[in-house]
């Protein structure tokens, strides 16, 4: 035999040996596979204790994978390993880990309205802030504390944020405020030059006209800063002396179907739960603010004619991109869509976030906040261990979220806020209403935004808002309930009422 022949011989063996391997490993079962790696992991890792992070949104994935490597690094006792896990049923799947698999999980990311179901079920446990770390309400806005206060315990650390805030083309009101500030120096100046000219200051009226400047920078800023609105009428004045360019097709537009960027309308005066959102006797949604602020409301379609059926919030997002909007309602997704859609070349204005504007100047606005924070489970085994990694996570490792997946974090240590339109956040939730925790009021929502709907297209408001709060009611106390009409008188009414009055002590 050749040596040729023998060499492929022995390759072929070889190979033979390699496949009937790899067929052996395919025949193994699940649980063989499992007790491998099991074998591998304990080898790697078995001097170090193991802290699952469940999570349900795959934008955090990367961010959470190089917080878990890197607090491995800071404390090299503790390993954590996050699980992405989608589904509709979290806490139920949670709970059946908890119960029924070895690798509980210790902690969570879970949005607050959801800790009341949480906290009943065992799943979310009372923080346990660690040794030389400062209480949340020395760190964190209030709002993010009432978010997770449940009872009087914290029972969850507060990780990022949503609210909705004032988006405005900033392009289109500089140019605004430099020709009204233009035409008020034109008029100036043909005033000074008439009065020149009568006195026959000839010479004088020459030299003026040299004389005028450009516009400084402060005084077209001051300018534009009139134009941001601090009321729903500053909007309304504003869309009555403007002069839009022909690519706008609305002053103010904003998705009236999504109660998110609705509430602010109501917020202030409509308490459900309470300051913390977890009070069931605290439940006050039928008042006469509430009533006037949604007959304002219900105004705005006399003006900004916008069909519920046909708007969307991205809608209404791209129509500002494309500059036909000047002012709008937005969360901060907003803030990284324009910022790519700027870098493509799809942007070509300059645009700012402001707080909302009040209802009135009687009636203030507090926008709707939902914070997710991170719930340290029940079951775990190691809470203390989850309670420290939850405090590096949420504040220590928080500078790096919104760089990475867009998400404003609620601790503002960082250099996120550096940024004057993510700060506009900030400053919103900072002002807003924390979503209730409150089982009884789940659905509460989706019935708010069906009367906003009802009260946009027409419906009395007085009646609507009645009726909505009856249903709740009932729900919350399994029994029958019925409110006192509250007697709101129209502002066309009111009007009336006082210039009789005013006519009365005038004839006395």
């Amino acid at each position: 035999m050749t040596l040729k022949r023998r060499l492929a011989m022995i390759l072929a063996v070889v190979l033979l040996a390699v496949l009937l391997y790899g067929m052996g490993r395919l025949g193994m079962t699940v649980e063989e596979q499992k007790k491998e790696e099991d074998t591998q992991e304990e080898f790697l890792f078995g001097h170090r204790d193991t802290l699952y992070l469940w999570y349900t949104d795959e934008a955090l994935t990367d961010f959470l994978n190089s917080a878990a490597v890197s607090y491995g690094q800071y404390q090299d006792d503790v390993r954590v390993v996050p699980v992405y896990t989608p589904g509709l049923e979290y806490l139920e799947t949670i709970n059946q880990a908890s119960l029924k698999t070895e690798e509980v999980p210790d902690l969570y990311i879970v949005s607050n309205d959801s800790l009341e179901k949480a906290y009943l079920a065992g799943l979310a446990s009372e923080v346990r802030i660690p040794e030389g770390v400062l209480p949340m309400n020395q760190v964190l806005p209030g709002t993010a504390v009432r978010a997770v206060t449940y009872h009087d315990k914290q029972i969850g650390y507060p990780f990022y944020f949503e609210t909705s805030c004032f988006l405005y083309n900033k392009t289109y009101l500089e140019d605004w405020a430099r020709a009204q500030l233009e035409a008020q120096r034109d008029q100036e100046i043909a005033q000074a030059s008439q009065e020149q000219a009568d006195n026959g200051d000839v010479e004088e009226e020459a030299a003026g006209e040299e004389q005028a400047q450009e516009l400084s920078r402060e005084a077209v800023e001051a300018k534009m800063e009139e134009a941001l609105p601090q009321t729903i009428d500053d909007i309304l004045a504003f869309a009555d002396v403007y002069d839009a360019p022909e690519q706008v097709e609305a002053v103010f537009k904003w998705d009236v179907s999504d109660i998110f960027y609705n509430y602010f309308f109501v917020g202030n005066y409509m308490d459900v739960g309470g300051e913390n959102g977890d009070r069931s006797d605290s439940i006050h949604i039928y008042n006469e603010e509430t009533i006037r602020c949604l007959r304002v409301y219900q105004d705005l379609n006399q003006f900004f004619s916008i069909d519920t059926k046909e708007i969307s919030y991205d809608g209404v997002l791209q129509d500002f991109m494309d500059g036909k909007i000047v002012y709008t309602v937005a969360t901060s997704d907003a803030l990284l869509k324009i910022e790519n859609a700027a870098k493509e070349g799809d942007f070509n204005y300059a645009y700012g976030m402001s707080m909302l504007p009040d209802v009135s100047e009687q009636l203030q606005s507090s926008s709707l906040s939902v914070t997710q924070c991170i719930a340290v489970n029940g079951y775990s085994e190691k809470k203390q261990m989850a309670n420290d990694f939850a405090v590096y996570l949420t504040q220590y490792a928080a500078d790096d979220l919104y760089a990475r997946t867009g998400k404003l974090p609620v601790y503002a240590g960082g250099s996120t806020y550096d940024d004057p339109n993510a700060a506009a956040f900030l400053e919103e939730y900072e002002n807003s209403v924390p979503m209730p925790k409150m089982i009884e009021t789940s659905n509460f929502w989706v019935e708010l935004e069906i009367a906003f709907a009802k009260i946009w297209t027409g419906d009395d408001a007085n009646d609507t808002l009645k009726n909505l709060s009856e249903k709740i009611m009932a729900q919350v106390l399994g029994e029958e309930y019925t409110e006192e009409y509250i007697d709101v008188p129209e502002p066309s009414e009111e009007e009336e009422a006082i210039e009789e009055i005013e006519e009365e002590n005038s004839e006395e």
